[in-house]
């Protein structure tokens, strides 16, 4: 996607073959792969440059930095520091200064007092900072800079000007946790939140199919996305952000599953696993013991054989192993007092709804996504 994107911009680039201090990684492979996406290679006729670099041990870097300022001067590519701003937002996120965005400066200059828009997000500049982490009052063309002082945290790839204007409407991943009643049944509800914008876009643009993001954000895990977890069965994973003791103690309570990951590959392979899994989970198992009747319905008498029954759960009846039926435990009693669950070897009566014809020797399964 990238490179029809550079393509069809006729955008001169070059490439960077990383870890070349690794035994076994082959550049010639990596040129040749390149080359049946149609990037054709100095000496191997075509003009685009190949470097070597690795990151660990510095080799390449150099030579990767004068190539670039020689494609750019070949391609008299120049800002001016006295046009107006454009720039473009790189990494986004939020720590304790506050919303920041880290950004390359194409033309123009931004000065530390300004107030500018990445795109409809505003920020009166607070602070800015070089590559180098050092604080400046102007970053001029050809330059990063970490900006301080955004209302909210703006969207990475996101255009920097001094109006702010709208972005171009694309869809969303994101569906929203009001749309879970949309949700096919092999589709398996997921709320991210992560340390950055970067690596939150990064995130959902790899799930695999069948993941469906109801809930994401930049930051830490609140309450809130653990209530809403647990409205909708969804998982919550977080990527580098740390979880408060107390929101997993929340998250234990309401029986909400949580994970932290800081490796992006780890993320993606335990969704994997989630799906190989299917999308049902069982919560508990009860037998049916007896039956009676009670304002014209059928109570089900029942043991619970591990797990736990909730008022309110997804209940599957079986018979013999096989599906009879999906219900809902509108009800459950334990003697004469309505509770909320009952736990391994407690005895209880359950109103079912819809009704189901069940029988003495049924098992019901309490069932979630």
């Amino acid at each position: 996607e990238a490179l029809e994107i550079i393509k069809n911009a006729k955008i001169p680039f070059v490439v960077a073959g990383t870890k070349s201090d690794i035994a076994g990684v082959n550049s010639e492979s990596l040129k040749g792969q390149l080359e049946k996406e149609g990037v054709f290679f100095e000496g191997r006729g075509g003009d685009v440059p190949f470097i070597s670099v690795s990151a660990k041990t510095g080799n390449g870097i150099q030579e990767l930095m004068d190539m670039l300022i020689l494609v750019s001067d070949v391609a008299e590519l120049k800002g001016d520091p006295k046009n107006d701003i454009e720039a473009v937002v790189i990494e986004s996120g939020k720590d304790k200064m506050g919303h920041t965005a880290t950004v390359v400066v194409r033309n123009g200059s931004i000065k530390v007092g300004e107030t500018i828009f990445a795109e409809d997000v505003e920020a009166k500049v607070r602070a800015l900072f070089d590559d180098k982490g050092t604080s400046v009052r102007e970053i001029l063309p050809g330059n990063p800079a970490k900006i301080i002082g955004f209302s909210e945290v703006p969207t990475v790839g996101a255009s920097i000007t001094e109006k702010p204007h709208r972005p171009e409407e694309v869809e969303s991943k994101v569906r929203g946790i009001f749309d879970l009643r949309r949700l096919k049944d092999d589709e398996i509800p997921v709320i991210i939140k992560a340390d950055n914008a970067g690596s939150l876009e990064a995130i959902i643009a790899s799930l695999p199919p069948k993941i469906v993001v109801v809930g994401s954000g930049v930051g830490e895990i609140t309450s809130s996305d653990i209530i809403d977890a647990k409205t909708g069965n969804a998982y919550v994973l977080s990527f580098e952000s740390k979880i408060p003791a107390d929101i997993l103690k929340l998250a234990e309570v309401e029986k909400v599953k949580v994970e932290r990951f800081q490796i992006i590959y780890e993320l993606i392979q335990k969704l994997e696993e989630i799906l190989k899994k299917g999308t049902v989970q069982i919560k508990g198992h009860a037998e049916v013991l007896a039956s009676f009747p009670f304002n014209n319905k059928k109570v089900a008498g029942c043991k619970v054989l591990d797990g736990r029954i909730s008022k309110g759960d997804a209940l599957v009846l079986q018979r013999s192993g096989k599906e009879i039926g999906k219900t809902k435990a509108a009800s459950i009693r334990k003697q004469k007092s309505e509770v909320s669950s009952v736990g391994p070897s407690e005895e209880f009566g359950v109103i079912l709804d819809p009704q189901l014809d069940f029988q003495i020797g049924d098992m019901l399964l309490s069932v979630a996504k």
